[in-house]
């Protein structure tokens, strides 16, 4: 299975999916409108079933009545009234006749047509009153007794009970018509209601399924388009076809991506060519500019001869003269890193001779405590740590003042260097900038004696050696800048992309 279909997968189950719940709502609709469905039929059906059943039966009743039970004699017998309820119990409607009649006033006889199915008890209560009650006479009934019924379950089974008595002093008659063919052909039809809602359930779920996916595979598409762009490949397209709103949406997406990829391209151009801009400058600039500090070295030397007046002016220009040097060779490194052409040039190096070295190099002894033991080895770029050092510790000077602390110690794998001040420390809302290009905390200071890049040239040897720094502010006072590189670098050699500067080259000067 493909990484998109097992994507596909876990996405359609899913409780939050729209695949899942275009399935749900579609089951749901499609149940509640088969139950309703059932459950009307069903209940006609009933109706109609029970209604023919007990109709035919019930006028089946009164004609045998009419024409059986009204022609026996007015004080019959026991055997006449057997006889009489066998003969109206032979119709082929199958039911069982119970006829009660009086021998004497106060002596009443029965008989029936099966005695083992149907008796006196058979026959409910509030049945029997109604049978026996005497109707009045009115305008609107003109009979005194009428056939009343009732349905009701005998040991399980659903009968039809009725019963009505013959007008001028003839015998009741009840009838008991079995119900279970009836109950029988009802269950049938409500298993094949079921089974029919059944088959709806999933036919419905399948056709939800057609068209979640119908409708969801060009949102599919869109979305894993969309992702490969958020991934960088700005070149990614759909295949529109149709005229509905997904082929709609599908070529806004079109649009959207050829113009994000033109403007990309743009940025880019015009990055490139301000890098190349820079770099090209500042290549410019280091002719005149060697030329020019040859000339300022020679007036410093010279600038206790010249006149007062003007000796001043020869420190200043001597000053920024170093300065602009400085700047341009920042300016030279920093392309370098945003060009990706900046390489490592490894060697296992002592840690404390190094620190030891940049301090001395730059005459900071006086002013620099370090706390590290001679011997703690490390495979890295040695002229990038001295630039990291000089940098963090020449900030420290520059901003904290004499004495600045430096300590080495290693974690596990981890090479930590720590540069501490004395000073004020770091603003809050200047913490979050101290490595950004050119960064001034206050705008009232618009000039400065660094070029500003010094820290962010620090924070990119440390990102290409694979380590970071850090800026804090003590409790006890001062800011301490936190270092942290691996102890060997060869890993980062050896991830580096095909085709790029071999291990021991750097464009640095």
């Amino acid at each position: 299975m493909t990484e998109t279909a097992k994507r596909s997968l876990r996405a359609g189950l899913r409780w939050t999916s729209l695949r899942l719940r275009l399935v749900v709502v579609f089951a749901l609709v499609a149940l509640v409108a088969a139950v309703s469905a059932s459950g009307i039929a069903y209940w006609l059906n009933r109706e109609a079933v029970l209604t023919r059943t007990q109709d035919t039966a019930l006028d089946d009743f009164r004609r045998q009545m009419q024409e059986t039970a009204a022609a026996l004699p007015t004080r019959p017998t026991k055997d006449d009234l057997q006889r009489a309820a066998g003969a109206m119990a032979s119709s082929s409607l199958g039911y069982s006749v119970l006829l009660e009649a009086e021998r004497e006033r106060g002596k009443p006889i029965v008989g029936y047509s099966d005695l083992d199915t149907f008796t006196r008890a058979h026959v409910p209560d509030s049945l029997q009153e109604q049978v026996a009650r005497k109707q009045p006479l009115t305008s609107s009934n003109e009979h005194e007794y009428h056939l009343f019924w009732q349905r009701t379950s005998i040991a399980g089974t659903p009968y039809l009970v009725a019963g009505t008595r013959i007008i001028g002093g003839g015998p009741t008659g009840y009838m008991l018509k079995s119900l279970d063919q009836e109950r029988q052909d009802l269950n049938s039809l409500a298993w094949s209601l079921g089974i029919a809602t059944a088959l709806a359930l999933v036919g419905s779920a399948l056709l939800a399924q057609a068209a979640a996916t119908t409708v969801l595979r060009p949102v599919q598409r869109l979305g894993d388009a969309a992702r490969k762009l958020g991934e960088g490949k700005l070149d990614t397209r759909l295949v529109v076809s149709g005229t509905d709103e997904l082929a709609d949406l599908s070529r806004t997406f079109n649009r959207t991506a050829s113009s994000l990829e033109k403007k990309v391209a743009d940025m880019s151009a015009r990055e490139e060519a301000s890098r190349r801009f820079v770099a090209d400058m500042s290549h410019e600039l280091r002719t005149p500019l060697t030329a020019i500090t040859a000339v300022a070295e020679v007036l410093e030397d010279e600038a206790d001869a010249l006149d007062p007046m003007i000796a001043p002016a020869v420190h200043l220009v001597v000053s920024e003269t170093r300065r602009l040097n400085d700047l341009v060779e920042n300016l030279m490194e920093v392309t370098r890193f945003d060009a990706g052409t900046a390489r490592l040039v490894l060697d296992d190096v002592d840690v404390a001779d190094q620190v030891t070295a940049c301090i001395d190099a730059r005459a900071w002894l006086d002013a620099v405590h370090l706390d590290a033991e001679r011997g703690t080895m490390a495979r890295l770029d040695p002229r990038r740590l001295d630039v990291i050092l000089a940098n963090l510790i020449g900030n420290a000077l520059k901003h904290g003042g004499s004495p600045v602390g430096v300590r080495v110690r290693t974690e596990g794998e981890e090479l930590v260097i720590e540069v501490r001040d004395h000073g004020p420390g770091i603003p809050e809302e200047v913490l979050p900038h101290v490595f950004d290009r050119f960064y001034k905390a206050s705008a009232s200071r618009p000039r400065s004696e660094g070029s500003g890049l010094g820290l962010s040239i620090a924070v990119e040897n440390a990102h290409i050696h694979g380590g970071d720094i850090s800026a804090a502010n003590s409790p006890d006072g001062g800011a301490v800048f936190t270092l942290r590189l691996p102890r060997d670098a060869e890993r980062i050699i050896r991830n580096e992309e095909p085709g790029a500067d071999a291990p021991g080259e750097d464009g640095a000067t």
